[in-house]
């Protein structure tokens, strides 16, 4: 591993589980039912948005393909949830 992958993941991985950890907290106790759906949605994002830095670095299309489900997954949420709040009704 390369001296400034070393330095950027010194950096870069505190606020990274720094984030995930704000984010768990705002998902459990979330005073309301979008706060814990936004705070999913972020941990979700992240959790992609490192799959496909992992993939990029290890050159693994595995990685990237799990990334593409879990970021779509993560969108089908918002949506599905977004028509039940303003509709009140669950299914398509």
């Amino acid at each position: 591993m390369s001296s400034e992958v070393v330095i950027l993941m010194r950096i870069i991985l505190p606020l990274y589980v720094t984030a995930f950890i704000l984010y768990t907290v705002r998902a459990i106790k979330g005073p309301t039912i979008p706060d814990i759906i936004l705070a999913v949605d972020c941990m979700s994002f992240d959790i992609a948005a490192f799959m496909a830095i992992l993939a990029v670095y290890f050159k693994s299309t595995y990685l990237i393909t799990g990334a593409i489900i879990l970021a779509l997954w993560a969108y089908l949420l918002d949506v599905y949830v977004a028509n039940h709040l303003t509709k009140k009704e669950v299914g398509v």
